[in-house]
């Protein structure tokens, strides 16, 4: 079992950026394939950028790729989601989620995530 708890959202004008954290308890965080995902109203929730167990590998959606960064600190239990040039369109909750069993093709999808944590929101204004 693993507890994740997501901090750092908010309300940002468009440009802006924020950094969401997500910290880990619980059993041992580097087993562990992190990943955030975002869920807007009345849309599925949809993949944003994971990272690997080690923090070498990093994967992104299309959507936000270049101006997002994930990376993670395996000696604080912390993966975290720097995102820039934020824009209206990013305005979701924003999830992390823990997989113990993923290959790089499955990063993408919610259903190979074990655990989640309860979402922070953001939201960007136009």
């Amino acid at each position: 079992q693993v507890q994740l708890v997501e901090s750092g959202g908010g309300l940002v004008q468009a440009g802006g950026s924020l950094r969401l954290s997500c910290a880990a308890s619980g059993r041992a965080f580097s087993v562990y394939t992190m990943g955030w995902f975002r869920q807007a109203p009345g849309l599925e929730r949809e993949f944003v950028a994971a990272v690997s167990r080690s923090g070498l590998s990093t994967y992104y959606a299309d959507s936000v790729n270049g101006r997002s960064t994930i990376s993670r600190d395996n000696t604080k239990n912390t993966v975290y989601l720097q995102m820039n040039s934020l824009q209206p369109e990013d305005t979701a909750v924003y999830y992390c989620a823990a997989s113990s069993l993923l290959s790089t093709a499955q990063v993408g999808f919610p259903n190979r995530y074990d655990y989640w944590g309860q979402g922070t929101q953001v939201t960007v204004s136009s």
